[in-house]
């Protein structure tokens, strides 16, 4: 029902694909030596690099992510957009000129400046190869979350259509490519998502939804129930009051109890077989899901009509927000999951602390600590990306690395403002699928028409297609400029960097598709969160040191980046979400406390680095 592919989408896709590749292969020709194809020449005008800024930054967890995670948790989803602003502040203030002047196409260059010392720049290459792999999980899990609804095709499917894609664009162009498709794509993405929010407070909020009708249906309670197979309705009742009929058609409906009436939850169920059941029938066309959600407006009225930004957000806190609960049933044959309406106070879910992070209100040290450790690595994990650190060479000097930044922390504050009022109106406009929250951004366009739908979701396209191939070219770099250079002990020749290049993005690329196939089950945000953890463990601290303190020895920088990479690397390995979703094993058995391990593993960087300059700093000297 959701996810009936549209002609007019799949065309508008088509163009925009075929109109990405030409670009590719007509910029081919100019990436032929190593720092055309590295750094575009360093010829990039800052205007432009400074929109290439956002549209690299600016991933499927912004657009994607960002607002399922607002449609679901309510505001706490747009402390995201928050930090991840708020990390542009870091770059711009300590990092974009200094690299600059330092580097000339990969993070190893600023750190090994000064030093010229092998072991930086190998495990800074390392470094840089994982948590751009770290990074591409997430886009390739929205690459094929998004696919879904745009052409019909399954997740796999969407995940290597765009690893394919990319691979022909930087294996093709390298870097003058990959900015002019993240210029356009982050241009784009800010100027439709908002129209989109303009179409948004013209029609206002309202309690009338294509879907909503007949989600929950008043009967009589005149029907026998099934046998209680495997002890179902005793546990139904442990968790939540439901029960269950059987059907003409051989299936069974779901029902739950309402003191004496039953109301049907038309929702979803999935058991752990993978058949997918609509109403608690089993599902004829893999496209008949019903999107939830929904909002009560104060007084009673069936909408507000045309509003002010503040008066959108007003209207819904005042009202009653309906949102999807999500109970799991065991039984003998697998598992049951029935999503059910749960009504909230829409000031509830406009408050902080309130839905990602309620749990800080229980006064738990590890979830107080773990939301301090996630915004640390939102803020400091910015300057700290590979793939956005090897944009400040594709401009001519330091000075239009600066204004570059400037320029993409306003495209980019722009459009996280615009998260907030997308994933606002997803949350209350009945169109979430309650199985996949990556999907509240192209379902909201859809519900304006096929169009908008059609222009958002090839945008979308656009935007993980921009970002994959910024990650993949830094990780290209990595491994030849860096890597083969420091194992090999010698220079390679112009055309030998090349042509490694291109092999290296082409190796990344299929390792990067085989781990988001791996990953489909997490949020991309938080997939996203953990790169960022990750980059801020192995090179802030090596990072800020080297420009700001003396002292710094080689050495130091060595085991700083060895140390933050392996700690938070193992930390995020050894969390809840790795064992139930990676590793599927109980989350009592994960062994870390919390999600995110900045708070410790970047104030581990630093003594390291201190530590180890001080240790060696005769011998440096």
């Amino acid at each position: 029902m959701i996810y009936h592919p549209s002609l007019i989408a799949i065309i508008i896709f088509v163009l925009l694909v075929l109109a990405v590749l030409g670009l590719s292969v007509f910029l081919a020709r100019q990436a032929q030596s190593t720092r055309a194809y590295y750094a575009a020449h360093g010829q990039i005008p800052w205007w432009v690099n400074g929109i290439a800024f956002a549209g690299d930054y600016l991933s499927a967890a912004s657009f994607l992510g960002i607002c399922g995670a607002i449609a679901i948790g309510g505001f706490d989803g747009f402390l995201y957009s928050i930090g991840f602003l708020a990390g542009w502040v870091v770059a711009l203030f300590v990092v974009a000129e200094p690299l600059r002047k330092l580097g000339k196409y990969t993070f190893a260059d600023a750190l090994d400046a000064r030093f010229h010392s092998r072991g930086i720049r190998l495990t800074a290459a390392i470094s840089t190869l994982v948590i751009s792999l770290f990074y591409l999980i997430p886009q390739m899990v929205g690459a094929g979350t998004l696919i879904k609804p745009l052409l019909g095709l399954p997740y796999s499917a969407g995940v290597g259509l765009v690893g394919g894609l990319v691979i022909i664009i930087v294996a093709t162009a390298g870097m003058v490519s990959t900015t002019w498709v993240q210029f356009i794509k982050g241009g784009l993405l800010v100027v439709f998502c908002g129209l989109l929010t303009v179409m948004i407070l013209a029609k206002g909020v309202t309690t009338e939804t294509t879907w909503r009708k007949g989600l929950a249906t008043e009967i009589a309670a005149g029907r026998e129930p099934l046998p209680s197979e495997g002890g179902w309705a005793d546990k139904a009742k442990v968790k939540e009051d439901f029960v269950r009929f059987a059907e003409p058609d051989g299936g069974f409906s779901v029902w739950k109890k309402d003191g004496d009436r039953l109301l049907e939850c038309q929702a979803l169920t999935v058991l752990k077989t993978g058949a997918k059941l609509v109403g608690g029938r089993p599902q004829t066309d893999a496209n008949d899901l019903r999107p939830v959600g929904g909002v009560t407006l104060a007084g009673g009225s069936a909408s507000t009509g045309a509003v002010s930004p503040f008066g959108f957000i007003d209207a819904i806190a005042d009202g009653t927000v309906t949102k999807w609960k999500k109970t799991e049933i065991a039984e003998a044959d697998g598992k049951t999951t029935v999503f059910h309406p749960v009504t909230v106070p829409g000031e509830k879910m406009l408050a902080p602390g309130q839905g990602l992070f309620s749990k800080l209100a229980s006064g738990d040290w590890r979830d107080r600590l773990g939301f301090i450790s996630l915004m640390l690595a939102l803020f400091l994990g910015t300057a700290s990306l590979p793939h956005i650190l090897i944009r400040y060479y594709t401009v001519k000097d330091a000075a239009a690395a600066r204004a570059s930044t400037v320029v993409g922390i306003g495209a980019i504050g722009a459009f996280y403002t615009l998260t907030l009022f997308l994933g606002l109106a997803a949350m209350v406009s009945g169109v979430l699928d309650p199985t996949s929250e990556n999907m509240a951004a192209p379902l909201l366009a859809r519900s304006h028409g096929d169009i908008p739908f059609a222009i958002i979701c090839a945008i979308a396209f656009t935007t993980i297609l921009g970002t994959v191939a910024g990650l993949i070219i830094a990780a290209s770099g990595a491994i030849v400029h860096d890597l083969v250079g420091s194992l090999a002990k010698r220079d390679l020749s112009e055309g030998h960097q090349v042509a490694l290049g291109r092999w290296s993005a082409v190796a990344v690329g299929v390792i990067a598709m085989g781990l988001g196939l791996a990953c489909e089950k997490f949020n991309i945000s938080f997939l996203v969160a953990w790169a960022f953890n990750i980059a801020a463990s192995a090179n802030l601290p090596a990072l800020a040191m080297l420009l700001f303190w003396r002292g710094t020895t080689g050495a130091g920088v060595t085991w700083a980046i060895t140390v933050g990479l392996l700690s938070s690397l193992a930390w995020v390995l050894l969390t809840v979400e790795a064992y139930v979703n990676l590793y599927g094993l109980p989350k009592e058995q994960a062994l870390m406390p919390f999600s995110h391990p900045a708070l410790v593993t970047v104030p581990l960087g630093f003594i390291v680095l201190v530590a180890v300059s001080l240790a060696t700093k005769k011998r440096a000297a």
